[in-house]
């Protein structure tokens, strides 16, 4: 498909190099993830969407500010195009479609969190990062349905993954698995830590993580978390 990025000026240890606003086809253009209200970006992304023959609609991965706070000034600057976002009273959920999107529900990092799949590639949002990790957000949904969901995404084959952050992935294949697969290490090492006699989120950080990023403690804490659920459920602690 015709895919064109417009990146948010809105850096930051949680952005990487900014939010990513995608647009996707021309007449109509669809917009996923209009990003923050700031005034440059969303004129940008109008721009490109009028360049394209209008709007078709816009879509929202989940309503996390970086995300979702541009919609309202994107939605009046296009002229009103429908707008679907997990949250909204007309919802889209799992397999709904949405002109060219069909969303999968992929929670973790929000309970209620889309990823949305167009011909050979998907748009995800903060489930898949072009670089580095996602964290687990409290009332996020579980950690061990954040896995069923990269499963699930794994199992269709797609040729790209157009992230929220970060680059295009051209492998989507190998970074599911390396995603899945750094899970279930980072759940051994809290496991065993556990086992050892960690208690503290301190001595549990220390034991499972290499390294925390600065300005990164508070997420990878309420990711350690989800890690304790997780193992709570399966009765392993």
């Amino acid at each position: 498909m015709d895919i064109a990025l417009v990146r948010a000026p809105n850096p930051s240890p949680y952005t990487l190099d900014g939010t990513n606003t995608w647009i996707v086809g021309r007449d109509p253009a669809w917009v996923v993830d209009p990003g923050p209200a700031l005034g440059a970006h969303v004129s940008a992304v109008a721009a490109a969407v009028r360049e394209r023959g209008g709007a078709g609609g816009i879509a929202l991965t989940h309503d996390h500010p970086d995300h979702a706070e541009g919609a309202g000034a994107l939605r009046d600057a296009l002229g009103g195009p429908p707008m679907r976002w997990p949250g909204a009273t007309d919802r889209l959920a799992d397999g709904d479609g949405f002109g060219p999107l069909r969303a999968l529900h992929v929670p973790g990092h929000a309970e209620d969190h889309l990823v949305f799949v167009a011909g050979d590639g998907a748009f995800t949002g903060d489930a898949v990062l072009g670089e580095g990790s996602v964290f687990i957000a409290p009332g996020g949904g579980s950690l061990a349905a954040y896995l069923d969901g990269l499963r699930r995404l794994r199992a269709l084959g797609l040729a790209r993954l157009y992230p929220g952050h970060g680059p295009v992935i051209e492998d989507p294949a190998a970074k599911l698995d390396e995603y899945v697969a750094h899970r279930l290490e980072r759940e051994q090492r809290v496991h065993a830590a556990w086992a050892a006699g960690a208690r503290s989120d301190d001595e549990l950080l220390a034991a499972a993580w290499d390294g925390i990023p600065a300005g990164l403690r508070l997420p990878a804490t309420w990711t350690l978390h989800a890690h304790l659920d997780k193992l709570r459920a399966e009765g392993r602690l």
